[in-house]
């Protein structure tokens, strides 16, 4: 029994912390927390659950939690890790914790892969929903038919439980990726590349993370991996012991079970098996988000879903925040923000953007490289080509926290190489600067697509109101 006991949340105002916060609510721990910077929304989202909320100190500790979680973000030194080390309190991460004491009795719905474990995560949990299944999740990210990052759902035995397989790593005690907590019964495996440059030294790295995590998923289980991507099927080269369920684009020589036929994204064809399914019209642009589709449709049909609630589901999707998501429009210029920051994903919603604008205006792409991965020298080559599509591409300078400068990226050069593709590019060094020159120079029926992971000082708010 938890209920009553006293959970203290160290780095509580991470997204992944306040979300693991709201479920142990939900299963009645008392939660406490303490962080570094405590400020709106994050503060007032903790507050409006009743959690108390304050700065580090061992004062914190000094009522004896019965358990303490330590953050991802935190590490030896830190004055309450040193707290419970020394005084020998009980502590976790936070995937154990929700591996142990959110998933059980539950049929957990794990997304991994590079990218799109968000979309894919919201879209399937929409779907769940709206078949009655009554799911709950822990997402990165807030989707828009929720409004929240995580909900407890319907508790009762064996109700989906959907959650975002994130392979970075658990806590600075545990090297893991965080998904190997999670004890996956149906697993989509979307695609695989190199990222997170700080934690893993290369792509087979990765591999043997993802590889583990195939060893946890039961025989009674399902995995749906992504035919096209020749990691993901490496990977399961490698050892499987659960029924494999395959996706990939239609047209491809890969051995699928599910396929999608799309234009732009905005619209097309699911098939099953060589058969239609069905037609979709939805709200979201971009081949990659159809596959996206695909994968969730055949997991859903692998949860007991009918063809007519998934479709449902898709037509009524409403997306999720900072994925795609239009800030407004002023003067005919239309301002959107993306999470993309790694040059596959870049790739995908510049391309879907510009093939949505039917040769009207012009494209801005604004580039933060600001996530540790895109920060170094690694996809030098591959981010000119990921923004060809573009007419006028921003880049701000990378920060060079603890990268050496042979290490970062070069963003002159990659302006340079777009100059050579005929697309226009610059380093601004500053937000006010950028800001001023899509001012000045931007006009009716431009679209400015803001590319960053981070907060990039308000930039989306602060150029609509210059504007």
């Amino acid at each position: 029994m938890t209920k009553g006991k006293h959970l203290h949340v160290l780095g509580i105002c991470g997204t992944a912390m306040a979300a693991i916060t709201s479920l142990a609510k939900a299963k009645g721990w008392k939660v406490t927390g303490s962080d570094a910077n405590v400020y709106p929304p994050m503060s007032t989202y903790l507050e409006s659950m009743d959690v108390e909320i304050a700065t580090f100190s061992e004062e914190n500790l000094k009522l004896t939690p019965d358990l303490c979680l330590i953050g991802n973000a935190m590490s030896r030194g830190n004055v309450e890790v040193e707290y419970i080390l020394n005084h020998d309190l009980p502590y976790m991460s936070g995937p154990e914790f929700v591996g142990r004491y959110i998933l059980p009795n539950r049929h957990a719905a794990v997304v991994a892969g590079t990218h799109g474990k968000t979309s894919s995560s919201s879209l399937l949990t929409w779907v769940l929903q709206t078949a009655g299944k009554e799911p709950g999740f822990m997402i990165g990210g807030i989707p828009e038919n929720f409004g929240e990052g995580a909900i407890i759902g319907n508790s009762s035995p064996f109700t989906p439980f959907i959650i975002e397989g994130d392979e970075y790593d658990t806590a600075f005690f545990d090297k893991r990726s965080k998904f190997i907590h999670y004890h996956a019964k149906t697993l989509i495996l979307n695609n695989l590349e190199f990222d997170h440059a700080d934690i893993f030294e290369n792509l087979d790295a990765i591999k043997v993370q993802f590889s583990h995590l195939l060893r946890t998923v039961p025989e009674s289980g399902c995995i749906i991996a992504n035919a096209d991507d020749a990691n993901i099927m490496d990977v399961i080269e490698r050892g499987v012991w659960t029924p494999i369920t395959t996706f990939a684009e239609l047209g491809t020589d890969a051995d699928w079970q599910w396929q999608a036929l799309e234009e732009d994204g905005s619209h097309f064809k699911l098939y099953q098996d060589g058969s239609e399914c069905f037609e979709v019209t939805w709200e979201s642009i971009g081949k990659h988000h159809v596959a996206n589709a695909c994968a969730v449709a055949a997991a859903a049909t692998a949860m007991d879903v009918s063809l007519t609630d998934i479709k449902q589901a898709f037509e009524t999707f409403k997306g999720v925040r900072r994925r795609m998501t239009k800030i407004g429009e002023k003067h005919g210029i239309t301002i959107y923000d993306d999470f993309a920051h790694h040059p596959t994903a870049i790739a995908g919603i510049v391309d879907a953007v510009k093939a949505g604008m039917n040769h009207q205006g012009k494209l801005w792409v604004i580039v933060e490289p600001r996530s540790n991965t895109m920060r170094t020298n690694i996809h030098q080559d591959r981010l000119p080509a990921s923004l060809q599509s573009a007419d006028q591409v921003i880049f701000t300078p990378p920060s060079d926290r603890n990268i050496t400068k042979k290490d970062l990226l070069d963003v002159n050069k990659v302006c340079a190489d777009l100059e050579n593709m005929n697309v226009a590019a610059q380093v601004i060094p500053t937000t006010d600067i950028i800001i001023e020159t899509v001012r000045t120079q931007a006009q009716p029926h431009d679209i400015v697509l803001i590319l960053s992971n981070g907060g990039f000082e308000n930039i989306h708010q602060r150029l609509l109101q210059t504007l």
